[in-house]
């Protein structure tokens, strides 16, 4: 991936009833990377999918799957999606006040790691496991829901946050991830933010490549 800004479309705003061709339409236009958001129900007030949805999609795409893991009790889960297919999978410190076990065991099974935080959790909570992890990923809207608004009080914490990692020479990447639209991603990049997630702005779009070029803020 070499782009400097990279677009993780939302499965979760697929449409389920063609998710081989939606899959496939995002990324023919450009998509850098496929974020799942797996929901149980307990951590957050919904339910998504599971293991069986992320076979059937790493059997349709090579693209890297960003894999959000929104449950209680992920320890018993990192292997299971592991075998799935997932390239990554992200933590929620909400869930994992002591992630570091779960982050070495996450790298020991081969995957990427990132720790995620919602809206109102500070960003200091997170700066002890930074340099182990592949990834930040910072909540503007509270987990559970897709086409919830983009809450631009969480800016500053993404300010901060790139501040502190350029001063201690981190490069992990800082993603941001709920309500994120052309209209709001220059304030997301300009926070920071290089990996965006995006769901209804992308797989709602008419024309996929033309939102993800204004996502990325291509000219």
């Amino acid at each position: 991936m070499t782009n400097p800004v990279l677009i993780a479309p939302s499965l979760l705003s697929a449409d389920f009833s063609r998710l081989d061709e939606d899959i496939r339409r995002v990324e023919e236009a450009g998509a850098d990377l496929l974020h799942l958001d797996i929901m149980d129900g307990h951590f957050v007030p919904n339910l998504s999918y599971g293991i069986p949805v992320v076979e059937a999609v790493r059997r349709v795409t090579d693209l890297k799957l960003d894999t959000h893991l929104m449950i209680d009790n992920p320890l018993e889960f990192l292997e299971p999606f592991r075998d799935a297919g997932a390239d990554s999978l992200t933590l929620h410190l909400e869930a994992c006040p002591q992630p570091a076990p779960l982050i070495e065991e996450i790298h020991r099974l081969g995957m990427e790691c990132g720790l995620a935080v919602n809206p109102d959790t500070p960003v200091a909570g997170l700066l002890p496991f930074v340099a182990d992890l592949d990834l930040v990923l910072i909540m503007s809207v509270q987990p559970g829901f897709g086409g919830q608004e983009f809450r631009p009080e969480v800016l500053p914490k993404l300010v901060a946050l790139s501040t502190w990692m350029a001063e201690h020479d981190h490069h992990t990447a800082l993603e941001i991830d709920g309500g994120v639209t052309a209209d709001n991603a220059s304030h997301c990049r300009g926070a920071g933010a290089r990996l965006l997630v995006a769901g209804s702005s992308v797989f709602g779009a008419p024309d996929a490549a033309a939102a993800i070029a204004a996502l990325r803020g291509d000219e």
